[in-house]
Parts: C-alpha cells; structure tokens; sequence
C-alpha cells in the first residue's frame, strides 16, 4: 500500500518541497571585535591595516640574505686584517708554517693547477652551453660568465691595495686575496649550479666542491698562499654564486610532477582487474 506524498506547501510558503536554509539564532550569531573589525575566523576577511598592508608581521631576512651579509662581512673583516696587520695574521701565519711542504710539490703543484684559467673556464664553459640546450634561456649562462669576469675585475685591485706578501717570497707583494682559489670557486661550483637542476644528482656539487676544496690545498700546502688569503676570495665568491643559483632555479622550474590522473587510469587499464575499470 503506497501512501500519497504530502505537499510541503502551506499558507504563503512557496518552496519546492527542497529542504531550505534557515536563518535562526543558530545561524545569526557570529563574534564581533570591540575594536569593528571582521573575527580572524573563516566567516570573515580580514581587512588591512590604516596603513594600507595586511595586518602581519614584517618579513624576516632568510637564510640567502644572511649568508650573503656574513660573507661580505668576513670580505671586509679579512681585508681590514691584512691592511693594518692585525691580530688575526698571527694564527695565519703560524698555521701556514706548519702547513708548507708536507705533501710533495708534485703532488701540490697539480692541485694548483686546477685553478688554473685554462683549466677550470673550460668547465665553466661546457655547462653555460649545456644550460643554454637544457633550458632555453641564456640568462644562467650569462650570470655566470659575469661572475667570472668580475674575479679578476675585483681581485686585481684587491692585490694592489693590501701588497701582502707570499710564504714563500716575502720580498713579492700581490697574494691577498687568492686569484686562483676564485677562478675555481666560481668555475666548478658555478658549473654544478647550471647543471644540477637537471641531473637531480647530488655528484656534481660533490665533484665541484671537491675540486675547489684541492685548488686551495695545494696552494696552501705549496706555499703560493696564506690560508687567510684562501678565505677571503672564498668569502668573495658567495655572493657571485648565489647569483648564479638563483638565477639557474629561476630558469630550470620546479619540477614536474606525473598527473593523478595519468596514474589512475594506467591503474584502471591494466588487464586482469576489471572492478578498476573507468566509469562509462
């Protein structure tokens, strides 16, 4: 026995038998602020200040701002120390004495020599062109070929102003800071930085950072530099190649992720499972 809906229609009300939202003390209630402004809830936007910006807290510097204000400040600190001979010459020198020929000049000699411009820019200059091919773009080429032009655009008057002599010849002048640990820094971690975002490896930076590291052992271990003067061109070239990574991230994009999708149905096409068969 079927029993006959009843119409929900009644006096002045002109639903469609759909149920309606109501509007009671339920519903009617939401927090108010003292000062007139919306709650901080999902039931309000929030407004901005008088001042026009959102009513948050100013940004804080990240960690690329801070390392870059370190390495500038261990530039200058460095710089000053070589300038007026401070205190900090003292340990360097000692510790470079300790240092000096412990390992055969054979074998320093050739670690010298990776930083070397005819061997290191090489390097550089088959990953812009690889960036270039992989990325379309020339700006991380282009970056980093700047960077290399200004090592010796900022070390060379660096040499002359400061006229610190060598472990081994102190009668030179012209070794703060070093050219050599430089050209490498920026040609072998510059090239790791073109093409890391490309081979998801982590053997390129390990590679570069193994290379520069050598250059600027053999040429403390061989005499040709103080250790200080190692450190102040690795402190100039933070800055060169930050530029060189952000610019390379920039370019490169995040990277791609495989559509849900795509998955679902390679899922619900395999054979042998027919309840993951798509919806018709």
């Amino acid at each position: 026995m079927s029993e006959t809906p009843r119409s929900r229609e009644t006096g002045g009300d002109t639903s469609t038998g759909l149920p309606q939202r109501r509007t009671g003390p339920a519903f009617a209630h939401t927090p108010h602020r003292s000062d007139g402004r919306s709650p901080q809830t999902p039931r309000g936007a929030r407004q901005p200040d008088p001042g026009g910006r959102p009513g948050t807290i100013p940004p804080v510097p990240g960690r690329p701002a801070i390392l870059l204000l370190l390495s500038l400040l261990g530039l200058a600190l460095t710089t000053w120390q070589v300038l007026v001979s401070g205190p900090l010459l003292t340990p360097d020198e000692r510790l470079s004495r300790a240092l000096v020929r412990t390992v055969p000049d054979a074998v320093t000699e050739r670690l010298s020599d990776l930083g070397n411009a005819p061997v290191a820019v090489p390097v550089l200059v088959l990953a812009m062109a690889y960036s270039v091919r992989r990325s379309r773009s020339w700006a991380p080429a282009l970056t980093a070929g700047l960077a290399m032009a200004l090592v010796p655009a900022v070390i060379v008057p660096l040499k002359e102003w400061t006229a610190r002599p060598g472990p081994l010849e102190p009668w030179a002048a012209g070794y703060f800071p070093s050219g050599h640990t430089a050209t490498s820094a920026v040609a072998y971690v510059g090239a790791a930085l073109m093409i890391g975002p490309y081979t998801r490896r982590a053997w390129p930076m390990a590679a570069a950072l193994l290379l520069t590291a050598a250059t600027a052992g053999g040429l403390i271990l061989r005499g040709w530099h103080w250790p200080l003067d190692v450190l102040a061109s690795c402190f100039l070239c933070t800055p060169l190649l930050w530029a060189v990574a952000h610019t390379a991230r920039r370019t490169a994009g995040p990277p791609a992720q495989p559509d849900a999708r795509v998955r679902g149905g390679a899922r619900a096409g395999r054979p042998g499972r027919p309840g993951c068969q798509p919806p018709k």
